[in-house]
């Protein structure tokens, strides 16, 4: 595990006026860049350039689009791109071996005039400010956006899970909720599984908040075991919600439609799952470890048992190896994008030859690719729609742990396929009304939701 004690932080930094506006540079983009600077960085210079800081920007943009549709002035436009607070912190972990290593961690709370903020924690190596930023402020929009009164956070740890052991895990885990424990809590910040995390690291948030509190608070955090109070239904949420976002973007039946789909972990396993059970005929899946296909149709439960079984899809004996690359391009009715950010890009956007591409994922398609896949008659379900069962059902948990009651698996699938389906329609209205796409859709209506919040309650002082 990397040590990144002793690296020098550094800011970025784009030269702007003393009004915060570029010379020569177009309005949306001298806007952006403004934006941009509002944004801190304690992120190491050896990965200052990546993901993370290309999916700040592709949020900070997507932001700069909603806010000219929607008029918003200069001030309002800075509060809704400024974190409300980004915190960074040092994380030591004790390895097996006697050795201390040193990490990094962060929680980043975008915005809460809506109510307590909202965000899962994820354990990746590339974890860094900018990602998680990025991450809590699509977090804000899409709580607007399926009407649920939270706030986007976000938090994270640049750390590889699987070179932990159980225990070196677990401390991880408990020493970063220690560092930051003085800003979350159940009518503040309720973290959520991730990438990289469960509902076991969900288990040790809870007990080390309830530990330091002196009495149990399950409502601290949501996607626990339902032993602690977890609620039923939440562990495949997203992925259900991926589901009826597809159907609605899909119309009529849904048998025999083909169905891609990038990153076979939680999301996309259990998508491919659900798409399966639909009637569909999923083709073809990827993991980190290699892709593979099937045009006449994979077993996703052998898939998935292969996968656990060996670490990965790769090497499975009842389909065809194929590249990254090439599962995304190929000739399907639906692609899902259910692993990280940035893998539709302008260099293979043109490429994609799928009807429909549902995200499953945060943030998979960069700006530059959503115009071409608009161009080329690409229907996309955003990320703040088509991902959003699993804050839905999350916040189900999270009223049901503050009223100490509880609800059937029926009664949270039906509460959340209610919300999805009123949040598709409204965003399908306003796409045809306007003729704009439906991600630009989504985003004047979860921009416009939290801009109109801010002008009600006003500044204080």
């Amino acid at each position: 595990m990397p040590c990144l004690a002793g690296k020098k932080p550094v800011t970025n930094v784009i030269v702007t006026n003393s009004s915060g506006r570029g010379n020569g540079a177009p309005p949306a983009l001298r806007r952006l860049s403004f934006m941009t600077t509002m944004v801190p960085s304690t992120t190491p210079a050896t990965t200052l350039i990546g993901p993370g800081r290309q999916a700040l920007d592709s949020a900070l943009l997507q932001l700069d689009r909603a806010a000219d549709r929607l008029g918003l002035d200069d001030g309002l436009r800075t509060m809704l791109a400024t974190p409300r607070r980004s915190l960074t912190v040092s994380v030591p972990v004790r390895r097996e071996d006697g050795r201390m290593d040193v990490v990094q961690g962060f929680r980043v709370q975008h915005n809460t005039t809506r109510g307590p903020a909202k965000g899962g924690v994820r354990f990746h190596p590339s974890t860094d400010i900018h990602e998680v930023t990025a991450l809590a402020m699509w977090m804000t929009w899409k709580c607007a956006l399926v009407g649920i009164p939270y706030g986007g956070a976000k938090g994270g740890v640049a750390v590889d899970p699987a070179s932990l052991s159980t225990r070196e895990l677990e401390r991880v885990t408990r020493r970063y909720v220690n560092e930051i424990m003085p800003i979350i809590g159940p009518d503040r910040d309720i973290p959520a599984p991730d990438v990289g995390t469960d509902e076991q690291t969900m288990a040790w948030i809870m007990d080390t908040y309830s530990i330091n509190a002196g009495r149990p608070v399950p409502g601290v955090v949501t996607g626990k075991p339902t032993i602690l109070g977890g609620s039923a239904g939440r562990a495949g949420a997203t992925s259900r919600g991926v589901l009826i976002s597809a159907l609605k973007a899909l119309g009529g039946s849904p048998a025999g439609r083909t169905v891609a789909v990038q990153g076979f972990g939680k999301v996309g396993a259990g998508a491919a799952r659900y798409f399966a059970d639909a009637g569909c005929r999923v083709v073809a899946v990827s993991d980190v470890t290699g892709a593979v296909v099937d045009r006449s149709g994979l077993d996703v439960d052998a898939l998935r048992a292969w996968a656990e079984e060996t670490g990965g899809v790769y090497g499975y004996r009842h389909a065809d190896a194929l590249s990254h690359d090439e599962l995304l391009e190929l000739d399907v009715d639906v692609l899902v994008p259910a692993a990280l950010e940035g893998v539709i890009t302008a260099e293979n956007a043109s490429r994609i030859r799928a009807r429909l591409v549902v995200e499953g994922a945060n943030g998979p398609t960069t700006p530059e690719a959503d115009r071409i896949l608009a161009d080329a008659g690409t229907t996309v379900v955003p990320d703040i729609l088509a991902n959003a069962g699993g804050v839905i059902v999350s916040y189900l948990e999270w009223v049901q742990n503050l009223q100490a009651c509880s609800w059937s698996a029926g009664e949270v699938d039906a509460k959340l396929r209610g919300l999805m389906e009123d949040a598709f329609d409204a965003v399908a209205a306003m796409s045809a009304e306007r003729g704009i796409t439906l991600r630009e859709a989504a985003h004047v209506i979860g921009v416009g939701r939290v801009a109109e919040t801010h002008r009600m309650r006003g500044l204080y002082p």
